[in-house]
């Protein structure tokens, strides 16, 4: 969605992850992450694994396959566990994905799930070592005695086969569960969040990590507020951000101390007391936050907005973009069925114009920050088939008047939801994981232009 088209995005759909129609738990797609280039996406689930989709280079005679994705490599990452000494199961579902900058050959990727955190190398090989003096063929360990003479083991060609090592395993630092990690701009260290606390690791040091913010009251029943999400700033590894329940967000500075439990900047929007309700407090609780690309904005996602903020604007939100205000009326039933406990995400494109975020029937929302245009579209395998283009949807409040093709607010899926989101670092592609499926948009259009 660029600035400057005057239609909607045309976006061409790539294809989506596994191929079958019944959904198994484990199956949902928990996570979606793009590295520095955009050149792999990772995938996690409920079943702790992690799949690893690479772009394929563009072809000559078939200029539509470029930004194709294909299945790079499938892993497990985490396995079900059990605390003995609280009696609790621990979910091998996969949190969060993040990708280390690429240094050499090799890829590294940090992912976790409720309490452990596992750093992964990704690497290729092409070449096999054949010749050796003291093995056979199969690899097994000759008899000295028969070895009459000595040899330069060569290597040889041999199909490409990807392999996946645990290169570290960061355990035993969380009490409650991991909802966020985040890998700072000096790519030494990274962070891993929980409700109420945060710790910082070094990316070589796995017995311990500095415990840098702790909000857990010394009573328990004193307990007003839990955090949501954090993250670094892209380019000051002091700073960071992180979210709490109550709809704030705190903006805090490790040069200024150890334990960074006071704040340099509390970003609070002032309650309307004309609009407060039994669900105030839940709506407003913040599921996701983002540093703009530039770092000098954040994005935020409470269940019925998405809002953009201002480093330097404490106050207010510079700007609010209503996600599915329609669902206003239904904060009743969505409480019944827990469906108001969702927790989206949100993303920025690589320029920091558009943002992105889900929602629910399988849509997802894109809103234009220079134009002020915004968009519905359907993740769907009815709408989306191969270089379809995606047609606009529009939602029609209840007793509000209906156009063709509009959708009742009152026939939309809530169990059919767009939790997790992430667009490509420089281009128009993104990737929109609906339960178990992964699709794959690409925006031809602006993709030409720009």
């Amino acid at each position: 969605m660029g600035e400057d088209t005057d239609t909607a995005p045309t976006l061409n759909h790539h294809g989506f992850l596994p191929d079958h129609n019944y959904v198994t738990e484990a199956d949902i797609i928990s996570t979606v992450e793009f590295n520095h280039t955009g050149e792999l996406l990772a995938t996690g689930d409920k079943g702790g694994r992690v799949v690893i989709f690479q772009r394929e280079p563009e072809s000559k005679n078939d200029p539509f396959s470029q930004g194709e994705y294909n299945v790079y490599s499938t892993f497990q990452s985490h396995e079900p566990e059990f605390d003995y000494l609280k009696s609790l199961e621990i979910e091998e579902k996969i949190n969060k994905i993040r990708w280390l900058p690429q240094q050499n050959a090799a890829h590294f990727l940090l992912s976790t799930n409720d309490k452990t955190i596992k750093l992964w190398k990704v690497s290729e090989r092409d070449k096999r070592p054949e010749g050796y003096n003291l093995k056979d063929e199969e690899g097994r360990i000759k008899d000295v005695s028969t070895v009459t003479s000595l040899q330069v083991p060569v290597l040889k060609p041999m199909d490409l086969m990807v392999e996946v090592s645990p290169r570290r395993v960061f355990a035993n630092a969380h009490t409650y569960h991991i909802n966020s990690i985040s890998v700072n701009s000096d790519y030494e260290t990274y962070m891993s969040a929980d409700d109420l606390r945060i710790n910082l690791w070094h990316l070589d040091i796995t017995d311990r990590s500095f415990n840098i913010v702790d909000i857990k009251p010394a009573n328990m029943e004193d307990l007003t507020e839990v955090i949501t999400a954090s993250e670094f700033h892209p380019h000051h590894c002091n700073l960071f951000v992180y979210s709490s329940s109550k709809g704030t967000l705190r903006l805090c500075d490790m040069r200024e101390a150890a334990l960074c439990d006071k704040h340099s900047k509390l970003f609070e929007e002032p309650e309307d007391p004309s609009a407060r309700s039994f669900f105030s407090e839940i709506i407003s609780s913040v599921s996701d936050v983002k540093f703009s690309h530039s770092g000098r904005y954040l994005l935020t996602r409470d269940y019925l907005t998405a809002k953009v903020w201002d480093l330097n604007m404490e106050s207010k939100p510079l700007e609010t973009y209503q996600v599915h205000d329609y669902l206003r009326s239904k904060l009743c039933s969505l409480y019944e069925n827990d469906c108001i406990f969702d927790k989206f995400e949100c993303a920025w494109n690589g320029s920091d114009s558009v943002i992105m975020t889900g929602a629910y029937n399988n849509f997802f929302r894109m809103f234009d920050r220079n134009t002020k245009r915004d968009v519905t579209l359907e993740a769907s395998r009815e709408s989306s088939k191969p270089r379809a283009v995606l047609k606009p949807r529009r939602v029609c409040a209840a007793g509000g008047k209906r156009r063709k093709d509009d959708i009742s607010v009152d026939s939309l899926d809530f169990t059919k939801k767009i939790l997790h989101t992430a667009w490509h670092p420089t281009e128009n592609i993104i990737a929109i994981a609906a339960t178990n499926n992964l699709y794959i948009f690409q925006d031809k259009l602006n993709s030409e232009m720009h």
